[in-house]
């Protein structure tokens, strides 16, 4: 389990890669997290786990988006 300020970093990546994401998309944004989370369990920098987020957001299948 990650501490508070980490998991308040990994929250903020997953609101600004969802930004244009419907909140009620919870398919699509449950595959970006999981996917930041993964970025995050190989003690990557921000920016990595940033851009792990975003590369899940265009891998993500068309009919969650």
């Amino acid at each position: 389990m990650h501490d508070p300020d980490t998991r308040a970093l990994l929250r903020t990546i997953l609101d600004e890669v969802c930004l244009h994401i419907d909140r009620y998309q919870t398919a699509t944004r449950a595959h970006v997290a999981a996917q930041i989370l993964a970025a995050a369990g190989r003690e990557s920098t921000p920016e990595n786990i940033r851009e792990a987020g975003r590369d899940a957001l265009k891998s993500a299948p068309t009919m969650w988006r």
